[in-house]
């Protein structure tokens, strides 16, 4: 394209009086791609970021396998079916655990919560928690203590040194029926991993004490297994299986987790599709302000077809006036995508202090900030599709531009 053809391709995206309109229909245009296509790298980047940082914590918090005896049975020979596990390729590591629900009441308040019995060194092998615990936890824990969620702890109003009192509906049976289980432990320290759920309705107590309060004398539950590769641990599956027997049961974390990753996966792909609708209104939007500008513009075509600009010549100058504002409008939105996903949680705040109102609530979000992961081959994927959509929507105003008849313009005219 030679300099003559950009400058009057350029000079048509200039306003004037005369036809100022169409000008105010191109402005438009590029706005409106300008926002689809950030706010779909500002969704896109929010979705994965929700997903991966979801993973992240459930994955931090819980095994990636449990195994579990028969239904109703206890582990007895959990250290040698543990030494088993251990020793399957690809396996980290298996720990031992209780597991329970309980009724968790202090003062006034109380809250159903999900009991842990783990010992201090499974909590120190997983750094999602041992790296958010409150000071010393791991010491009081270790002389008996308990250590709670830090939502919980500010639910049930209680603090390291107080005591929380555990209610089991698994009684014991009496003369006069089954009474429930009561016991009161000291609060060794909280924890915070950033996901309500986890914060607000576990509590972690020693092995021992576990398996005192649960009457599991020198058995478990479960075992939690990890493995090195989360995301293929269904190929672990079979090979746990071949180490325990068949008389246990296995459940990864994609078995337990399965319907919600596929509900943010579904919901991923609607919000892009919805979105993906906003530039293709704005490439439409395009299509008209060129066809406007084609007519507007039939005297000159006419007058540069009769100094010898060929019909090659009209079709690459009006391309060229209506791909400027799609690439304008693209380099625009990616820069405020980008730039918006990565200080989103820095704008939350910013806002969330003007208004007053929590705009992330993690009870219903289920984490405590918004989090964003900008995935560069997504991106360059939203940037090829809206410069693709916009140079399609200049090829037909552009071919009407190149085929008109200057005798018939200038007559008319």
């Amino acid at each position: 394209m030679n300099p003559f053809e950009r400058m009057i391709a350029f000079r048509y995206l200039r306003s004037r009086r005369q036809e100022g309109f169409v000008s105010v229909i191109a402005v438009f245009s590029l706005l409106g791609i300008m926002l689809g296509v950030a706010t779909l790298i500002i969704v896109m980047a929010v979705m994965n970021g929700f997903r991966a940082d979801l993973m992240g914590r459930i994955l931090g918090f819980n095994g990636h396998l449990t195994v579990y005896s028969a239904p109703g049975a206890p582990l007895n020979d959990f250290d040698q079916i543990a030494a088993k596990i251990k020793a399957v390729p690809g396996v980290t590591a298996a720990y031992p655990e209780i597991e329970g629900q309980v009724m968790a009441t202090s003062r006034d308040q109380s809250s159903g919560v999900l009991v842990r019995g783990v010992s201090a060194q499974t909590i120190e092998a997983q750094s999602l928690i041992a790296k958010n615990l409150s000071p010393n936890a791991l010491v009081g824990f270790n002389d008996g203590g308990i250590i709670i969620g830090q939502r919980l702890a500010f639910k049930l109003g209680v603090r390291p040194g107080d005591s929380v009192t555990l209610i089991s509906p698994q009684g014991t049976p009496t003369a006069f029926g089954t009474m429930p289980r009561i016991k009161a432990y000291r609060v060794a320290g909280t924890f915070n991993v950033g996901m309500y759920e986890f914060d607000n309705g576990v509590i972690f107590m020693p092995l021992p004490q576990a398996q005192i309060y649960f009457q599991l004398p020198n058995a478990v539950s479960d075992i939690s297994v990890f493995v090195a590769k989360p995301d293929d641990v269904r190929a672990y599956d079979q090979a746990v299986s071949n180490a325990v027997g068949d008389r246990m049961r296995i459940f990864d974390w994609q078995q337990s987790n399965l319907s919600f990753f596929n509900a943010v996966e579904i919901e991923r792909n609607v919000m892009f599709l919805i979105l993906t609708l906003i530039i293709v209104v704005a490439a439409f939007n395009v299509i008209s302000s060129m066809i406007m500008l084609v007519k507007d513009k039939g005297r000159d075509i006419a007058v540069l077809r009769t100094m010898g600009a060929t019909r090659g010549m009209i079709l690459r100058i009006f391309m060229l006036s209506g791909a400027s504002i799609g690439v304008v409008g693209t380099a625009l939105g990616f820069v405020l995508g980008v730039e918006f996903a990565a200080h989103i949680e820095a704008i939350r705040q910013f806002i969330q202090d003007i208004i007053g109102t929590n705009l992330f609530a993690p009870e219903i979000y289920f984490l405590t900030q918004i989090p964003a992961r900008i995935d560069p081959y997504e991106v360059g994927s939203v940037v090829a599709m809206a410069l693709a959509l916009s140079f399609l929507a200049t090829i037909y105003p552009s071919w009407r531009a190149a085929r008109l008849d200057p005798v018939e313009a200038l007559r008319y005219e």
